[in-house]
């Protein structure tokens, strides 16, 4: 996966597992994909692909039990002193999926936003340390007054907004986004990825977007990778992977993607993915590089394939 971008956050070989023995049940293998500073990366899939237990495991939530994460190249999988651990806390940061539950009701916006700071003794007085509260709480839409109210005087946009603040107060170098919108109303989607681009925009921030729905991911990423049973099953560029999609699971999931027009909706086909197109009983998939920073999970017959469709495509 090279390129001349600087890799800010490397996965390889990553396998996760619950329980063990003939419990265990493995939730993510053989994922591998980099992302580079000042890029937004997203992991697509449905309820249950995996794609939360990654973000866990790069936040040193799950454990992991096989492979690499490495965060400027050092391995944060791994034991690590309490300094370094520290470091890396403060610079990889999430934002939560659902904004009700992840903020302590019995806590002000104030102390909510400032708990960090105080955490990791990032101020320099107790005057740096509100003027830093006030000046990121405006930055996200709010006003200094909300600082002093609680959580359940604010709607879900503004308690996604508080989520949002409370993480980037911190100055982290990768936020990771849990699926930040699918809990708020779809008028204030877009008021809150455009939020995420601002600061991405004015700070190099790196983010690992997690979601179900590819047409939000399609606005805001650079990159995406299709996760399905904890398995990326392709990975391309957002125009490319929209262009020309190649997994049939893929192909699945952008069937699903609403169309606004009407007329054109209904001539729609929705398409469902069925793991029975697969032969992979003799030729076991790997996950290959079909194309310049296009990576499809293939066996030699549907490689062929795929490499056949794309040179039609670019033929035409």
């Amino acid at each position: 996966m090279s390129s001349n971008k600087e890799v800010l956050l490397s996965v390889r070989d990553l396998e996760i597992a619950f329980g063990s023995g003939k419990k265990e049940f493995v939730a993510v293998q053989d994922v591998n994909f980099d992302i580079y500073k000042g890029e937004t990366f997203s992991l697509v899939g449905e309820s249950g692909s995996g794609k939360t237990t990654i973000g866990r495991a790069i936040l040193g939530i799950n454990p992991t039990k096989k492979g690499t994460i490495n965060f400027h190249g050092e391995k944060i999988n791994a034991p690590m002193s309490d300094a370094k651990k520290k470091d890396v806390t403060r610079k990889i940061q999430m934002i939560f999926q659902d904004p009700s539950a992840s903020l302590n009701e019995r806590a002000t916006i104030e102390y909510i936003i400032s708990e960090g700071l105080y955490n990791f003794k990032l101020f320099d007085s107790e005057e740096d340390r509100v003027n830093k509260v006030k000046a990121i709480i405006e930055e996200v839409g709010l006003l200094p007054e909300h600082l002093y109210r609680y959580p359940h005087e604010f709607s879900g946009g503004q308690r996604q907004r508080i989520g949002i603040a409370r993480a980037l107060i911190m100055k982290p170098e990768l936020v990771v986004a849990d699926e930040p919108i699918s809990a708020l109303d779809v008028s204030i989607r877009a008021q809150v990825l455009n939020l995420l681009k601002k600061f991405q925009r004015e700070s190099s921030l790196s983010y690992l977007f997690i979601a179900h729905d590819l047409s939000v991911v399609r606005f805001i990423s650079d990159r995406i990778a299709v996760i399905h049973n904890g398995r990326i099953l392709e990975l391309a560029t957002t125009e490319e992977l929209f262009s020309n999609p190649l997994h049939p699971y893929t192909k699945s999931l952008l069937s699903a993607v609403p169309i606004p027009d009407p007329i054109l909706a209904r001539k729609k086909k929705l398409l469902v993915y069925d793991e029975s197109v697969h032969h992979y009983e003799n030729d076991k998939p790997r996950f290959i590089e079909i194309k310049s920073g296009h990576f499809v999970n293939a066996n030699h017959e549907e490689e062929e394939r795929y490499r056949e469709l794309l040179a039609q495509t670019a033929s035409v």
